[in-house]
């Protein structure tokens, strides 16, 4: 019989805390294909993924089981004449261990965040065909209400946050700034998202906005034309005001 006061193995102890040695903040990260053309932004969901593991957060990824909307070569940037599956795509990114969004419970995590990506706005939503006029995919709607209403935290970078604009009606967020410029070519999409309802607050690309009431986090991360170094610290921050809210 095992004595009382043996020490329990590290193994078992890293299931249940994080490096820190508190208790580790359980996080949900849905991901929508792989790359950026027609599934989750590669660099922002290992940027995220990395800083995650620093924090020492348990996570877990998901996807929809379903088609996606195109497929492309990104090479060229033009679709191709094939389907594929969302989460066969994203599987690439988290090394195979990828479970069905509709598998999701809420209550197994503590926060959950959305990569960008052109997947968010062709495989979780309409934006990319419909713009204001757009629906957030039902089973996306009703995870990002559930841990809205639940009180728990979310995390949306690049072109992620019209999701929660679409979801979470007035909430606040972040595309970088509503003023387009070289550095920041896709600037309208603010714009569009407060004729929507929400409250753009313009930042850097090494700053998020936090929307304390609503528990939201968005940064611009490849909305703005800025270093990779750059966009890879802003998503850092990012998983830091999520994970403090948690």
């Amino acid at each position: 019989m095992r004595s009382a006061s043996l020490p329990i193995p590290s193994s078992r102890l890293q299931k249940r805390r994080g490096f820190t040695g508190t208790m580790a903040k359980r996080v949900a990260v849905i991901l929508a294909g792989c790359g950026v053309y027609d599934g989750t932004e590669i660099h922002e969901a290992s940027a995220i993924l990395v800083h995650l593991s620093r924090a020492g957060a348990k996570v877990q990824m998901f996807a929809p089981n379903a088609e996606m909307m195109h497929v492309v070569n990104h090479c060229e940037g033009k679709p191709l004449a094939e389907k594929r599956n969302v989460m066969q795509e994203s599987a690439r990114i988290a090394r195979g261990d990828i479970t069905d969004l509709a598998k999701l419970d809420v209550a197994n995590h503590d926060a959950v965040i959305i990569p960008g990506g052109f997947g968010a706005a062709k495989n979780l939503s309409d934006w990319a065909t419909k713009g204001k006029e757009f629906s957030v995919k039902p089973l996306v709607e009703k995870v990002i209400k559930s841990f809205h209403q639940a009180g728990k935290p979310l995390g949306m970078c690049c072109i992620s946050p019209v999701l929660a604009a679409k979801a979470i009606p007035g909430c606040e967020l972040t595309f970088g700034h509503d003023t387009e410029c070289e550095k920041w070519p896709y600037a309208g999409t603010a714009k569009t998202m407060v004729e929507l309802g929400s409250k753009h607050v313009n930042k850097n690309v090494g700053e998020v906005h936090v929307d304390k009431k609503n528990k939201l986090v968005t940064t611009c991360a490849f909305m703005c034309n800025a270093p990779l170094h750059e966009v890879y610290d802003g998503l850092g921050v990012m998983v830091t005001e999520v994970l403090k809210l948690a």
